[in-house]
């Protein structure tokens, strides 16, 4: 594994870390990678969660003024890395952003519960893993 301490997380991992129980293995790898290092993320990938992260859909979880905290908090928390260059490897191209930001940024891992991206485990020396894995690993 890379020696660096940046963790790329995906939008479907976090808003499963904030909306699920703190005990929740999708929290629990949130909150591991926040003891271990820094959480990057680039503009393209925090506009994502931003944008679905607000979705009325997830009201019945945590109120809109609550994730809206939960994303200033992140904001502050998280590193926004430049991505000079773009990728085009993964099957579906939306998930490009992760590998673009994980590769840029000489990521320890990108932290996934996607099929599209875990089945190009690892990228470029890159780990792609599950919330599970990531708390074996590391």
């Amino acid at each position: 594994m890379k020696k660096t301490n940046k963790f790329v997380v995906d939008t479907n991992t976090l808003i499963s870390a904030f909306l699920l129980s703190n005990n929740s293995v999708a929290a629990q790898a949130y909150y591991k990678a926040i003891s271990k290092g820094q959480i990057i993320h680039s503009e393209e990938t925090f506009n994502e969660f931003c944008d679905v992260f607000v979705r009325p859909k997830f009201d019945r979880y945590l109120p809109l003024d609550k994730r809206i905290i939960v994303i200033e908090d992140l904001k502050v928390l998280a590193e926004i890395a430049p991505v000079p260059n773009k990728i085009k490897a993964c099957r579906d191209p939306k998930d490009d952003k992760f590998l673009e930001l994980a590769v840029s940024s000489d990521a320890a891992c990108i932290i996934t519960g996607d099929k599209d991206l875990l089945v190009l485990n690892p990228f470029q020396g890159i780990p792609i893993l599950t919330a599970a894995d990531f708390l074996k690993a590391f």
